[in-house]
């Protein structure tokens, strides 16, 4: 069964569940008209005893009597045309019909009195033929024995069955027909989904996309491939995008280390030494240079791990983060203010951290001596400088990686900082936006889920 393929399974199944219904239903229908076609047979005994007068089975018991007859002989009695008989508790019978019945222990019980008043069973005749008997006791000292032959309904017997056979195999032959149909009608999405499959292997498109048609259980396979597919494409795109960015950003420190150092060498090579003042000045510049690719190359880092890479999520305060990173920025040089109150936060603490240092950071180069605002209050995190502000059409933009405004391109940086604190704070299912505060300067607000009191 697992050599073949879905279809002919599918097919294979539903020919035989169909069977299987069938076959029962022909087994209970078979039993079902043998038992009312016995019922029948039964009734009409009872009613052909019942014709026959009590006083007559009398007479003719007390006739036999006197007159035994032999197992096989008719008496002085013409044959009636049922056949029947009158059988006595020593065995000895007086044949009144056209057959004689086999005589059993069941007729001679009855005759004695030790058994029913009547019973009805399946007999046979002298000659072998099957009957159906009924047997009365009369007098308590005989019984009265009546029996039809089964031939007639041994004969519809086996006319049902080999109808129901009949109607089984068109029935099995049908099930089998529509469900190869049913199996090529339900099977062609995933025919549609492998093909779509086979050639996204073959050809590593993935804008490919499999058609949807209704809401069953296909439908929502091919959506939720043609949602993976979509985000492979859109993962596929940014990391292109991301390695043009990277490359067009390092492109300017590398050429400028490049030809610093060699000014260096040649001056070495030529024996003409620069001059100690622009010496000085050249290996500052390969070290801010070098400092500047260090930064950008950490940020790349930082950016290109992939959403199963972060750190363990823990219940961390996210108040002692804040503090860690506003202590860090003041041993850069910032000047910071805090007014913290207590809030816990399910998270990563180091890519929380790092989150809110780009934060201070990128305030503190725009506001005058450094000065920066921290505020958390009910799980929202306002960072505030007091600089000239942001343009309201950079402002959409500003989180996107590698973009600086225009007026920041001299100040150091590599332009990734805050598409770091965008992806970390949406790790942790948190939101972060940028806007102009009404008196000067720019805010920064930061809002993570969490709770004002730890868990434990």
């Amino acid at each position: 069964m697992r050599k073949r393929s879905l279809r002919a399974r599918l097919t294979l199944l539903v020919a035989a569940a169909v069977a299987i219904a069938v076959g029962v239903s022909a087994v209970g229908t078979w039993y079902f008209v043998r038992r009312e076609l016995s019922w029948q047979l039964n009734q009409s005994l009872r009613e052909t005893g019942e014709r026959v007068p009590f006083e007559r089975m009398q007479k003719a018991t007390r006739e036999c009597s006197a007159e035994p007859v032999s197992a096989t002989g008719y008496g002085k009695y013409p044959p009636f045309p049922e056949p029947m008989q009158i059988v006595f508790p020593d065995g000895t019978r007086c044949v009144m019909g056209n057959t004689a019945i086999k005589v059993t222990r069941r007729e001679e019980e009855i005759a004695s009195g030790y058994h029913d008043q009547e019973l009805v069973y399946d007999g046979y005749a002298d000659d072998g033929t099957p009957l159906r008997v009924l047997v009365r006791n009369v007098d308590r000292d005989a019984a009265f024995v009546i029996a039809r032959p089964t031939h007639e309904l041994q004969s519809t017997l086996r006319s049902v069955s080999i109808l129901l056979a009949a109607v089984a195999a068109l029935g099995v032959l049908v099930a089998a027909t529509a469900g190869l149909l049913v199996s090529r009608a339900a099977l062609r999405p995933v025919g549609r989904l492998t093909r779509a499959v086979e050639h996204i292997a073959q050809t590593e498109d993935l804008d490919t996309r499999i058609p949807i048609d209704g809401s069953d259980e296909i439908a929502r396979l091919s959506a939720s491939f043609n949602a993976m597919t979509a985000a492979l494409a859109g993962s596929r795109d940014r990391q292109r995008q991301l390695v043009a960015d990277a490359g067009h950003e390092l492109r300017t420190p590398l050429t400028t280390l490049r030809t610093n150092i060699d000014l260096l060498l040649r001056s070495e090579q030529t024996g003409r030494s620069l001059d100690p003042g622009a010496k000085e000045r050249l290996l500052v510049n390969v070290k801010a240079q070098f400092a500047e690719l260090s930064t950008l190359v950490g940020d790349l880092l930082q950016l290109a791990r992939g959403d199963t890479d972060h750190e363990p999520h823990a219940e961390l305060p996210l108040h002692d983060v804040v503090t860690a990173a506003a202590g860090r920025a003041r041993l850069r040089g910032a000047e910071v203010s805090t007014d913290l109150s207590p809030w816990y936060v399910v998270g990563g603490a180091a890519s929380l951290e790092r989150a809110v240092l780009n934060l201070i950071d990128n305030a503190a180069k725009f506001s005058p001596g450094g000065r920066v605002e921290v505020v958390l209050r009910d799980g929202v995190l306002a960072v505030r400088d007091r600089g000239p502000g942001i343009a309201e059409e950079e402002l959409p933009h500003v989180f996107e990686r590698f973009w600086r405004s225009p007026s920041a391109r001299s100040l150091p940086g590599s332009g990734l900082g805050l598409a770091i604190v965008a992806q970390a704070v949406a790790e942790v299912g948190g939101e972060v936006r940028l806007g102009n505060a009404p008196d000067g300067g720019v805010i920064a607000t930061l809002e993570l889920p969490g709770r004002a009191t730890p868990s434990s």
